[in-house]
């Protein structure tokens, strides 16, 4: 039985009933054409809805910004109206659902951004990094991506109005907040990270002009809809999609420092989860807990224990359990029950349909 993890917190105007996030896991099952969110979808998420809060699958906020196939989008009004399935299924059953907006930038293909380059602050490509496209079949087909191109300052400007156009959309499709997906090597941490940013105007350079993008986005997005409603994930270690920071400790805590000055509601820190992954040291916790006065989340292979001893030592109020929510809709009761987990099938992670996505069963006693 674990305590700290069910303890109550106030997130924005939201009482949460406890501390466990399900945080956004790429499925791949959106309508087409259209890239839209579906029954299908709204069933899952209802599904896991006792999780203290749900963040949606990454939600690409433009054609452009698109990176696998099938992953849904927010930027036309059937978008709109699939998502607010979703919400209406999560909200049925008292949940708190926020939506992950995303533009990947490099990471994808030609096939799944209508034919065009991609786009990313420099000319450079990803190394050894695969998306997937629709091939004619509903198995993903996985191809390497392409060199993009570097964004103009119209360029930027544009994007920063598509995430803030987003960002409405999601309050528009019932969603209660939005996570801005600013790692793992998409295209704002492609601005962030100091080996995936060549350019030499005002969006690179120096680990302020570094951080611009960042800032004018969420900027534009606590506008919008105000600081309450926005979160941020950063991935200070991860080297995941192609993106290395020199001195992560240095770029993460200003950022950390910088979101703080907005006032947004939460900050999400997905660690570095794979075999012999670098570990986050708790001294550079520390800084961000003392950077950063909101709810601060944590995500990267967290066993109830190790989750509330985060809590508990004061380094996160919040941990978000990836996969175990794949294969365990009823999570939260598992953990507070101290059941065993169902393991979920990594073949069904992507494309296809029900199976592997709202078949597995709940605990019964």
């Amino acid at each position: 039985m674990t305590t700290a993890l069910f303890n109550a917190i106030s997130l924005g105007k939201h009482n949460l009933s406890n501390r466990i996030v399900m945080p956004p896991m790429t499925r791949s099952r959106a309508s087409q054409p259209g890239d839209v969110a579906n029954d299908l979808m709204a069933q899952y998420y209802g599904q896991r809805a006792t999780a203290g809060l749900i963040i949606s699958e990454g939600t690409q906020v433009s054609e452009m910004g698109k990176g696998y196939a099938w992953t849904p989008g927010i930027y036309s009004q059937e978008q709109i109206a699939g998502w607010h399935k979703v919400t209406d299924a999560v909200h049925q059953v008292n949940g708190v659902i926020f939506a992950q907006l995303w533009h990947v930038g490099r990471v994808t293909h030609p096939d799944n951004i209508g034919g065009q380059q991609p786009i990313s602050s420099s000319a450079m490509k990803a190394e050894n990094v695969k998306v997937f496209i629709d091939n004619g079949t509903d198995e993903p087909g996985f191809v390497d991506v392409v060199e993009p191109r570097a964004m103009s300052i119209d360029e930027i400007q544009q994007v920063i109005a598509q995430f803030k156009q987003a960002a409405l959309n999601a309050i528009a499709a019932g969603f209660d907040g939005i996570e801005l997906h600013a790692a793992n090597g998409y295209l704002i941490n492609q601005f962030i990270d100091s080996e995936s940013n060549q350019r030499s105007d005002q969006y690179g350079g120096s680990l302020e002009n570094r951080l611009r993008f960042l800032d004018e986005v969420v900027a534009a997005m606590v506008d919008a809809i105000g600081a309450d409603k926005v979160g941020v994930r950063l991935a200070p270690l991860t080297t995941l999609n192609g993106t290395v920071d020199a001195d992560p400790e240095q770029t993460y805590t200003a950022a950390a420092k910088l979101l703080n000055e907005h006032g947004i509601v939460y900050l999400h820190i997905a660690e570095a989860d794979w075999e012999d992954a670098p570990e986050m040291s708790s001294g550079f916790k520390q800084a961000l807990r003392d950077a950063f006065s909101g709810v601060l989340i944590y995500a990267g292979k967290y066993s109830p224990e190790r989750a509330e001893d985060a809590i508990e030592n004061g380094l996160a109020d919040m941990i978000a359990f990836g996969r175990p929510f794949v294969a365990n809709p009823d999570l939260p009761n598992r953990i507070r029950l101290g059941q065993p987990w169902n393991n979920h099938n990594p073949d069904t992670l992507f494309g296809g349909g029900a199976k592997g996505l709202t078949d597995y069963p709940r605990f019964s006693n």
